[in-house]
């Protein structure tokens, strides 16, 4: 009988008929062949250890068998033939130690990177984790072996973590390989680093072009007016409070301007867009902030929504585009940046950018949920303003689709930029953006986080707050509030809708994606105009939403919080707070969508008897608007 016969018969005998004994089992040695032999003891173990380490065990194996590891088992296991092969084959094992750190990337995640190297080498890969390194332990032939470390020595390189090759024997253990014994690596002196910050930022930006700040010209008018006039003026105009934030010797306040000749006077194109637009003076906001800005100094503008702070840094940050010593084209990349927190609001600031054209600038939105490549086509191409989302924009930035070297005025809407969780990419886009570059600051607001994100990064600013540093709500808008259950809210808001006047628009905010949904749903199937805004649709479509509320083809627009900051459309009549916000400040900005560039409007709050955490602070603001 030939040996493939015989392995036949034990298979059968396993399937069919009583195993053997355990004692037979062990008494069948088969004669050692030249192949087995090779090697002598040292030979021997090897082999054994390569058949430990494999995973492949018969699952036809007779009873008694258990623990009897000598040749003659692995006979039965498979034909003769082949295992005689495979012992001829295999050869003492690749022995290295790694350093523990490493080990992640040789198993991989549920071990699929060390199969996967197994598969592909043929070898098979045996790792034991010690306190500080690891045993690798790599069986096969020679042939196998190698190819098995090459790849090893690949995966490990491409991780980014360094790496020694070479020195590893068959059969023996050698010293630790592990990172820092690498002789190449260079050691980071972060102390070293922190003491030369200076030096090293000097270096960074040692050949960048000059920079011109100040192109302010006092007009005789605002030169003429007193401390006691310039005074007065501000407690007049909603009660402007002007503060220098320099530490050490401060610097003069400059009178604010009563009229656009006073500060534009010599920009005749910028006169022009301002009287094509009809604006008849300036708001508190733009008489104060303007003086300051185009003096080249860091401001802080804090103001009530709709009182113009978008312009109040646009149309300095045309002048300064423009009179640069370095022309537009000599720069390599932008010399503009708008940052803000939603998509809708960098629109609008776009949209702003457009209307007030100036000297040929070209401006770009970018944000996410567009499109993508159209975006980077534009920016390769060449723009001087970007508008841009922080996500986005850090998008690009990682992959050098657009260049912040060339940024000298940066313009950042703060509303929300915190509670989203922008500040991480801020102070990424930052690295990138001159350290001596002029830096505005524009919010609704002042809470604690705004100030922590303007001190890290204005250099020496004025702060202009328009009413107060507190939350207040707009003064022109009627605030009332209605206590009601939960469950009466929407035949409430049903009875508010059937009461609109013809002209009368409203923005109903909600909590929920789903509660917006619904309540637009409700209100089609009643055959109600109405658009919902909302973080879940799509880009084009919340677009189109917007559009049909501002252009009147809807005079209903159910929004969550995404919508409460930046919404510009001045002729909204109502804010119905159909759930109340999250917090103090996103009442402040849900309110501030009526009442806007001096027209009057109401607010209508739905409290219930969850919302009861925010009843003092609510009255707090009603106190201050004398609504209580």
């Amino acid at each position: 009988m030939s040996d493939w016969d015989t392995s036949s018969d034990e298979g059968a005998g396993a399937l069919g008929r009583p195993p053997s004994s355990a004692a037979a089992g062990c008494l069948w040695q088969p004669p050692a062949t030249p192949s087995q032999s090779r090697g002598g003891r040292r030979g021997a173990e090897w082999r054994r250890e390569a058949a430990a380490a494999s995973p492949v065990r018969d699952e036809q194996e007779p009873r008694g068998t258990e623990g009897c590891r000598g040749p003659g088992v692995a006979a039965r296991r498979r034909p003769p033939r082949v295992a005689a092969n495979q012992a001829r084959d295999a050869a003492a094992p690749l022995c290295f130690h790694l350093d523990n750190a490493l080990v992640g990337t040789l198993i991989g995640r549920g071990g699929t990177k060390i199969r996967e190297l197994e598969d592909s080498s043929g070898s098979r890969i045996k790792v034991i984790k010690g306190t500080s390194d690891a045993e690798v332990k790599i069986f096969g032939s020679i042939a196998v072996q190698n190819k098995a470390k090459v790849l090893i020595d690949d995966a490990v390189s491409r991780s980014g973590q360094n790496y020694i090759r070479g020195g590893t024997e068959r059969g023996k253990t050698l010293d630790n390989i592990k990172p820092e014994n690498n002789p190449t690596k260079s050691v980071i002196n972060w102390a070293s680093l922190r003491e030369n910050k200076a030096k090293y930022e000097a270096m960074k930006w040692a050949d960048l072009p000059p920079i011109e700040k100040n192109f302010y010209k006092e007009s005789a008018r605002t030169a003429s007016m007193s401390p006691e006039e310039a005074e007065l003026w501000r407690k007049e105009n909603n009660n402007i409070i002007c503060d220098d934030l320099k530490e050490g010797e401060k610097r003069c306040i400059p009178n604010p301007v009563c009229k656009f000749e006073d500060v534009f006077e010599h920009y005749p194109d910028i006169m022009a867009n301002i009287r094509k637009v009809g604006f008849q003076k300036p708001t508190p906001i733009q008489s104060q902030a303007w003086p300051i800005i185009l003096q080249g100094i860091d401001l802080i503008g804090i103001a009530q929504t709709g009182t113009g702070k978008t312009l109040a840094y646009l149309m300095p940050g045309f002048i300064h585009l423009t009179s640069q010593p370095i022309s537009k084209d000599q720069r390599g990349g932008p010399g503009m940046l708008v940052l803000a927190p939603t998509r809708e609001l960098a629109l609008q600031v776009e949209a702003e950018c457009l209307k007030y054209t100036y000297k040929g600038i070209k401006s770009i939105c970018i944000y996410g949920g567009g499109d993508r490549k159209g975006q980077i086509d534009v920016v390769t191409k060449g723009v001087d303003i970007v508008i841009a989302t922080p996500g986005r924009l850090h998008d690009l930035q990682m992959n050098s689709f657009v260049n912040l070297k060339s940024i000298t005025y940066l313009a950042n809407e703060a509303d929300r930029m915190l509670d989203m969780g922008f500040e991480p990419q801020i102070m990424k886009i930052l690295i990138d953006v001159r350290p001596d570059r002029q830096t505005v600051m524009t919010s609704a607001t002042w809470p604690a986080g705004v100030r922590r994100l303007a001190k890290s990064y204005l250099k020496n600013p004025m702060i202009v707050y328009v009413g107060t540093l507190d939350l207040a709500a707009v003064n022109t808008v009627e605030q009332r509030v209605v206590v009601i259950a939960e469950e009466e809210k929407k035949a409430f808001v049903q009875s508010f809708i059937d009461s609109m006047k013809p002209k009368d628009k409203v923005i109903i905010f909600v909590g929920k994606k789903l509660t917006a949904d619904d309540l637009a749903s409700d209100f089609g199937l009643l055959g109600i105009p109405v658009q919902s805004l909302h973080g879940n649709r799509e880009q084009c479509d919340r677009e189109q939403a917007l559009d049909d509320f501002k252009n009147g083809k809807v005079r209903i627009l159910v929004a969550t919080d995404l919508a409460s900051r930046g919404l510009d459309v001045h002729d909204i009549t109502h804010v119905f707070n159909f759930d109340f916000p999250r917090n103090i400040e996103e009442y402040v900005h849900r309110v501030g969508r009526t009442g806007r560039a001096g027209r009057t409007g109401e607010a209508v709050t739905l409290v219930t008897k969850n919302d009861w955490r925010v009843a003092s602070e609510l009255i707090e603001i009603l106190e201050r608007a004398n609504q209580v």
